[in-house]
């Protein structure tokens, strides 16, 4: 099969599974013991908050290993939520969050939280004149942000340095999920100095089920998992050494592709060849988010009189693995949020699919892909009987 859709999860690299083997199997330690082979899971997990740190410009003591990037998002916006208080506290993030976002968000809100969710322009980057209007209006109160680094549908990426000066100029704590950001674009923490940050291992071709926060020193936190004290007594819990271990190899390759790469040059080829090829011979196709704005392995499009749904089985059938929004949302009939608040009709929003290309992905592949796109576009609308318009790229 033909795998695009590394925004949803990427294969974990044989250097990550080699590096977590013997820590599932001869050392297998509790890295909180006191005898020697439990010494050495506990400098295995400190290797690997070192790498991990590296990668996005953090200092080790200010990352905490968590389960999954959705643990590590909710951990920093319920103790923020309770550092501001609903009686006065604030709450701003977009219109374009994940869902692990979203949804602790709605629990504030209905316990009387101010929530104002910052809409997003027609390329789906965050409108900065309305954040900087609610971060005014959040300054007395008091309140916290929360905005997306990258856009898990679209791959745009966001104006974090600057949403992150405008929330820090009025006072207000802010967090980002950096989940699809991390280790395919640089970032770097002091150069823009969020408080709180969420990544996830298997976005990176590391484990599924790891993850972390970066807790910028200084910074009032109080666990969400109280136990016993692990992670400096920021996460309790009995470490998974084999999974931090893959994360921190992850971090370290990830970190090392960069520096040679920076741009994603590399990736960025493989998915300009896969737009051109598919926009030359399929009509009515729309190129989604901002061109200049997007990570360079993410194609978003839209397929005029076709449902994305049907497209998804068709490509299956042809040995092409993509996803229609986000993986997390697959199967759930309403359109999606993030289209929507990019001024998607409903139509548009169901003929969308998301193409995540990655380093793994080969040329060939990507024309094989391209192919199967333009034959199954070309049978479902022959059964559905849809017309096509013209090409549209938002710039």
């Amino acid at each position: 099969m033909i795998y695009l859709d590394a925004n949803a999860t990427t294969p974990m690299l044989p250097e990550v599974v080699d590096a977590m083997l013997p820590w599932m199997r001869e050392n297998f330690h509790n890295p909180n013991s006191s005898y020697g082979p439990a010494k050495e899971a506990r400098k295995a997990i400190d290797e690997a908050r070192e790498k991990v740190a590296a990668l996005i410009g953090a200092e080790p003591e200010e990352i905490v290993f968590t389960g999954c990037g959705t643990e590590s998002t909710n951990m920093a916006l319920k103790w923020l939520s309770r550092v501001v208080g609903r009686k006065t506290g604030r709450v701003i993030t977009s219109a374009i969050e994940h869902s692990a976002v979203l949804r602790p968000i709605e629990t504030f809100e209905e316990v009387g939280f101010a929530v104002e969710r910052v809409g997003v322009d027609a390329g789906g980057r965050l409108d900065l004149d309305a954040f900087r209007t609610a971060c005014e209006a959040a300054k007395e109160g008091g309140g916290f942000a929360s905005v997306m680094w990258v856009n898990n549908e679209t791959g745009v990426i966001g104006p974090i340095a600057e949403a992150c000066a405008i929330a820090k100029d009025k006072g207000l704590a802010f967090h980002t999920d950096a989940i699809q950001a991390v280790g395919k674009v640089p970032i770097d923490v002091r150069e823009v100095p969020v408080d709180f940050l969420s990544l996830s291992a298997h976005k990176f071709f590391g484990p599924k089920g790891v993850g972390a926060l970066h807790v910028r020193r200084g910074c009032r936190f109080e666990p969400m998992i109280r136990g016993g004290g692990q992670e400096g007594g920021r996460r309790s819990g009995t470490e998974n050494v084999a999974g931090i271990v893959g994360l921190g190899v992850a971090a370290e390759m990830a970190r090392q592709r960069l520096a040679h790469d920076p741009e994603g040059d590399a990736v960025r080829r493989l998915r300009d060849r896969f737009e051109e090829l598919v926009v030359e011979r399929v009509k009515g196709v729309t190129v989604n988010g901002d061109q200049i704005h997007r990570l360079p392995g993410t194609s978003h499009l839209s397929f005029e009189g076709c449902e994305a749904a049907g497209l998804l089985i068709l490509l299956e059938e042809r040995g092409v693995a993509c996803s229609a929004g986000s993986a997390c949302m697959t199967g759930k009939q309403k359109p999606s949020h993030v289209q929507k608040a990019m001024g998607f009709s409903d139509a548009k929003a169901k003929s969308s699919l998301r193409f995540g290309i990655s380093h793994l992905v080969t040329m060939e592949e990507i024309e094989k892909a391209a192919e199967a796109v333009v034959s199954s576009v070309e049978k479902l609308r022959r059964v559905q009987g849809g017309s096509a318009g013209p090409v549209v790229v938002y710039s």
